[in-house]
């Protein structure tokens, strides 16, 4: 989609990307193994940054008002890393920089919000030990979200630039057919 495209397409593609991220939270998966960056990455790449700003915001604010809300400095940290997310979402023109970006993704979210974890709740020591400890617990759900952001982004990348040509394959096999 162009940035010249119709409001009203760009409107209904960021309003399936906010659906897809947020039925991805809401419905039993893997921790940390949800669409949402995957929806970014799409959002960056078909519509544009501020779009996927919005995407990010709407996707996390509805979900969470669902799931239910948390420490707001954790909250922050993972908003953030979601922001950012989205904005790299546009980086890369080949797919092994698009795949180095999805994975440095993974690993961004995961140091950030980690250490917000380490530094705003109980159970970890506030020294270095401490940090280091919250990441190694935490490795499972690093390893989780590389493999739902790879699935997911390319369940994504098919579903969006496949359908438009099986459309005008459609299009053009019922045209040719009368």
């Amino acid at each position: 989609m162009s940035p010249g495209a119709p409001i009203i397409k760009k409107i209904a593609l960021a309003a399936l990307l906010v659906a897809f991220a947020v039925a991805g939270r809401l419905v039993p998966h893997l921790p940390n193994a949800t669409p949402m960056t995957a929806a970014l990455f799409a959002a960056s790449r078909r519509l544009g940054g501020q779009w996927a700003y919005g995407v990010a915001i709407a996707a996390l604010v509805l979900s969470d008002a669902i799931l239910g809300w948390y420490d707001w400095r954790v909250l922050i940290s993972v908003y953030g890393s979601f922001l950012v997310i989205a904005a790299l979402g546009s980086v890369g023109a080949s797919r092994p920089a698009r795949v180095g970006v999805l994975a440095g993704s993974s690993v961004l979210f995961f140091l950030a919000t980690n250490a917000a974890v380490w530094a705003f709740t109980p159970g970890y020591a506030k020294d270095f030990s401490g940090l280091m400890l919250c990441y190694t617990q935490a490795l499972p759900f690093l390893r989780n979200m590389l493999v739902g952001d790879f699935v997911y982004a390319a369940v994504l990348s098919d579903a969006l630039y496949s359908l438009p040509l099986s459309l005008r394959v459609r299009h053009a096999i019922t045209s040719y057919a009368r």
